[in-house]
């Protein structure tokens, strides 16, 4: 399925967005995530089933000042 990840379409076969974010490389990362423009915590990213044409928000720490 063909999904938005930061701005960039992306191919995916996850179904969920957990899954999605193994597949992406930012399964051991700590991250926070965001689904059409709703913030999806952690605990809740195994349950989010993604669909055609989602818009994911991936958003890693940065470290610096």
């Amino acid at each position: 399925m063909r999904i938005r990840v930061n701005g960039e379409d992306r191919d995916v076969v996850a179904a969920t967005l957990e899954a999605a974010l193994t597949e992406l490389g930012y399964g051991s990362l700590r991250v926070a995530t965001a689904v059409d423009g709703d913030f999806v915590p952690a605990a809740r990213r195994a349950a989010l089933a993604l669909a055609e044409g989602s818009a994911v928000e991936i958003l890693a720490p940065m470290q610096g000042g």
